[in-house]
């Protein structure tokens, strides 16, 4: 869609409130209710409708019927809240003309007060060229449903933070300047792109740079993924700088030497290609790879170092586990290494001991069933008896007890107590002997509730009255 910024004059703060509504019910909406929008933005004298009317004239929301009355935000509208956002901290003041498209974001310029000119990329996932985000990138990591302006703003989020890391340690790369929902600012890169250019004056220095900051790249801890022409700019001086970061991973990722052979074998490429530099004749197939490069030219990815520093760690780049993060405070605090053998051995020791453990618990258990039945039905016994001896009868006389229940306890007068803890104990234990399920007695119990046993009782009361 179009950024028309002229329309962003003309709206009211009204128009603003509604928008922000708007966003607020798409956290648990997929289409927000017309009447929860009205609630959120609480305008006088109903206005919310009118206002509602106009952003739909502008295309800031979408409206669907489908089942009940409800909008949703556009790209457009989620544009015109970034900008907003963005104008009133006084990171810009002008909107410019679109640097360029791509399958992922639209990029624009804009002009801070002091007439700085800077680069506005706006994230806009979903487009019919790049729909396969969810196999490819890992904005989601544990969630299962989500939305495309979400994802956008995930994506901004995990570029910026990638940015500011990166110039922090010297990396070439553009400067970030403010984050806002899936708004990046970040200073404009005075050159080309790689894939524009057909002369160099000296591609085999420039290639000898690209290829550093791939390693670079992996011995702080990360991969870009997607390093080709078209994510390189070069200046007059051949001076290079990287862009586009939000698919980067850990060199921990599972497929990280995969992502940094093809990364690697994508530059081999397009040199020999374009500027016809000459590898020295040797056979190296990696991954299907069609380029013959010397084993001194291709950077190995396992001999690379990884201790330069840990980005991957302080990014929480896909692929870094927390078992990767305890190894490496163990680095740091100067641990020893173990042996793969002794590790494997103490956690083959803690699977047993918890097996054991289950095992000796489920045991007695079952031991405490057997227990606590025979001596319930003593007890009970013993009741009964106790019973008749109070409401006076000489003749009978209360039944010896074992003499390991009187060990134990003697017959008094909180039986009752006693008999419901010992009835709660056997319940616990023979519920924890079957793993927790309930009998299907107890699921049953209240299923007749009002119906065979309402209808008798009615037919006793009326027979009593008779």
């Amino acid at each position: 869609m179009k950024l028309n910024v002229d329309v962003l004059r003309y709206l009211s703060k009204d128009d603003f409130r509604v928008l922000t509504a708007v966003e607020m019910g798409m956290r648990n909406h997929e289409i927000v209710p017309a009447e929860l929008i009205d609630r959120i933005a609480s305008l006088k004298h109903g206005g919310t409708y009118k206002v509602l009317k106009n952003l739909l004239r502008h295309k800031l929301l979408h409206h669907d019927s489908s089942k009940y009355d409800g909008f949703r935000l556009t790209y457009l509208g989620y544009d015109f809240l970034a900008i907003k956002t963005m104008v009133n901290r006084g990171v810009f003041t002008a909107v410019g003309r679109q640097l360029g498209v791509g399958k992922e974001s639209d990029i624009f310029e804009v002009q801070q007060e002091d007439g700085t000119v800077l680069a506005m990329k706006l994230h806009r996932l979903g487009r019919t060229s790049f729909r396969a985000v969810k196999s490819k990138r890992d904005y989601l990591r544990h969630r299962s449903s989500y939305n495309w302006l979400y994802l956008s703003r995930l994506a901004a989020l995990k570029e910026f933070a990638f940015m500011k890391a990166l110039e922090e340690h010297g990396f070439p790369v553009p400067n970030a300047v403010d984050c806002n929902r899936h708004c990046v600012i970040m200073s404009l890169v005075q050159g080309y792109p790689l894939v524009q250019v057909k002369q160099l004056q000296n591609p085999a220095t420039v290639f000898e740079n690209i290829i550093g900051i791939v390693v670079r790249f992996a011995e702080h801890g990360l991969i870009h993924c997607d390093f080709n022409e078209f994510n390189i700019m070069i200046d007059d001086d051949e001076k290079i700088t990287v862009i586009d970061f939000p698919q980067m991973v850990s060199v921990s990722h599972r497929n990280a030497q995969m992502y940094f052979d093809r990364d690697v074998e994508c530059i081999f490429k397009f040199f020999k290609k374009r500027f016809n530099l000459s590898f020295q004749e040797t056979t190296n197939d990696i991954y299907g790879s069609d380029v013959d490069t010397d084993e001194t030219d291709w950077p190995c990815f396992s001999s690379i170092p990884k201790t330069a520093g840990f980005l991957d760690k302080e990014l929480a780049a896909s692929g870094f586990t927390r078992n990767d993060q305890d190894d490496i405070e163990k680095f740091i605090e100067g641990g020893i290494e173990k042996d793969a053998n002794s590790e494997d051995e103490e956690t083959d020791d803690e699977d047993v001991s918890e097996l054991n453990d289950t095992n000796v618990k489920s045991l007695n258990s079952l031991r405490l069933v057997e227990q606590v039945e025979p001596s319930l039905s003593k007890q009970e016994g013993e009741y009964e008896d106790g019973q008749k001896c109070e409401t006076g009868d000489s003749g009978s006389e209360p039944q010896d007890v074992s003499d390991k229940e009187e060990e134990n306890q003697p017959v008094n007068e909180n039986d009752t107590q006693l008999m419901k803890r010992i009835e709660k104990q056997r319940r616990r234990a023979i519920a924890a002997a079957r793993g927790g399920r309930k009998s299907l007695g107890t699921r049953n119990s209240y299923k007749d509730k009002g119906g065979k046993s309402l209808h008798n009782s009615k037919i006793q009361k009326q027979l009593s009255n008779w």
